[in-house]
C-alpha cells in the first residue's frame, strides 16, 4: 500500500505595484501594474528618489540624496551618496539582498552613474538597476 506524502510546500512569494507611468491595458482598459521583479526594481528606485518627510505619516522613510547632488561632483560625495543608498535599502526594502552599490562622478554632466545589484529574496537571479542621479534645474 502506497504511503501518502504531502507535497512539498515552495516559498514564492509575488509581489505587484503601480506603474507610476498609469499605461493602460490595451484589452481591458485597466492600469498596467508591475509584477515580482520589475516592481521590486520599481521600488528601489523610488526609495532612493524620496527625501525623508516626503511621505505622509512616514517621515523616516527616504534617502535625502537630492540634497548631496548639490554639492561638487567628487569621489567623497560619491561615497556619501554610496552610503546613503545602501542605508536606505537595507532598512526600508526587505525583499532585496544588496550585492554591490556602484556610484561614479560625471563632471561633465554633474551627475553621478549610480549600479545597483541585487538579489530579490525569491529568485536566484541578480537583478542590476542604471539610474543617472543629477540635481533638478
Amino acid at each position: 500500500m502506497p504511503i501518502y506524502t504531502k507535497p512539498l510546500k515552495t516559498n514564492t512569494r509575488s509581489w505587484s505595484d503601480l506603474d507610476l507611468d498609469f499605461l493602460s491595458h490595451p484589452a481591458t482598459s485597466d492600469i498596467v501594474k508591475k509584477k515580482d521583479v520589475e516592481a521590486i526594481k520599481r521600488s528601489v528606485r523610488n526609495l532612493i528618489l524620496t527625501n525623508k518627510f516626503e511621505r505622509p505619516f512616514h517621515p523616516e522613510i527616504g534617502s535625502d540624496i537630492t540634497a548631496t547632488l548639490f554639492e561638487i561632483v567628487s569621489p567623497t560625495t560619491a561615497v556619501v551618496l554610496q552610503s546613503a543608498i545602501r542605508e536606505v535599502l537595507t532598512n526600508f526594502e526587505p525583499r532585496v539582498r544588496l550585492i554591490d552599490i556602484s556610484v561614479l562622478g560625471d563632471i561633465d554632466n554633474n551627475g553621478y552613474h549610480v549600479t545597483i545589484k541585487f538579489q530579490p529574496i525569491n529568485t536566484p537571479d541578480p537583478v542590476k538597476i542604471d539610474l543617472f542621479l543629477e540635481r533638478l534645474r
